[in-house]
């Protein structure tokens, strides 16, 4: 805790100034003035931190969504990561043969299924200053690296694993004076406002959609 003394101790006072006490007082002032202006220009700092809400992807989600989510298939639940299963390209006979017989009787559509497409939003984020954390796939860039747009995923490879995330699971990211982006395969920690906004380009449907006024790599705000 900082703490300074402005004025003497009481046994210190004179009823009168001299010169040197008029120094000294002006000094203590002096100090007392550049240490309030510090206090104050760290507090404003602070304030403009505090501006942006920190939030996980999983709020982003409607109640119907997250409870669907969290009880995948038992089917899926099973699939190693990173095994043949686990790529989108099997769902889709990858192999490059024909995707399975199409005149067979769907099953029925399940909380999940519905789930994995959905484009319904948490609407008291719309416009909301908040700090989010996710992996980037980059869609708008340049030959130095310097990206423009890119979607915000909650998990690495997000693009190639199967099941992918649903809509409102990603942010398309706008920045104006783009950011230089050398590795991709780490987490990054996004700062700006968010808005419900359902963009298609592509490569994937977003429900939301956010302008970036930070970014910076990825540390756990605990450290």
């Amino acid at each position: 805790m900082l703490s300074f003394t402005l004025f003497p101790a009481r046994s210190d006072v004179r009823p009168h100034l001299t010169l040197s006490g008029r120094a000294h007082y002006g000094r203590r002032w002096h100090h007392a003035k550049a240490l309030l202006t510090a206090l104050a220009m760290l507090t404003a700092v602070q304030v403009q931190a505090a501006d942006y809400r920190e939030i996980e992807f999983a709020k982003l989600l409607p109640d119907a969504d997250f409870r669907a989510l969290s009880t995948p298939p038992e089917a899926l639940q099973n699939v190693q990561e990173g095994s043949e299963e686990d790529q989108i390209e099997a769902g889709f006979g990858g192999d490059g043969k024909a995707a399975p017989d199409q005149t067979k009787i769907p099953a029925a559509e399940t909380d999940w299924d519905r789930a994995l497409k959905s484009t319904h939003v948490r609407a008291e984020f719309n416009q909301q200053k908040i700090r989010i954390a996710g992996f980037v796939v980059p869609i708008e860039f340049d030959d130095n690296q310097v990206v423009t747009e890119f979607f915000l995923v909650p998990y690495y490879g997000a693009c190639i694993h199967l099941p992918p995330p649903p809509p409102n699971q990603l942010i398309l990211m706008q920045s104006k004076k783009g950011v230089f982006m050398e590795n991709i395969y780490d987490p990054f920690w996004i700062e700006g406002t968010l808005y419900t906004d359902l963009k298609t380009n592509d490569i994937a449907t977003s429900a939301y959609r956010m302008t970036v006024d930070r970014i910076e790599p990825y540390t756990d705000s605990g450290e």
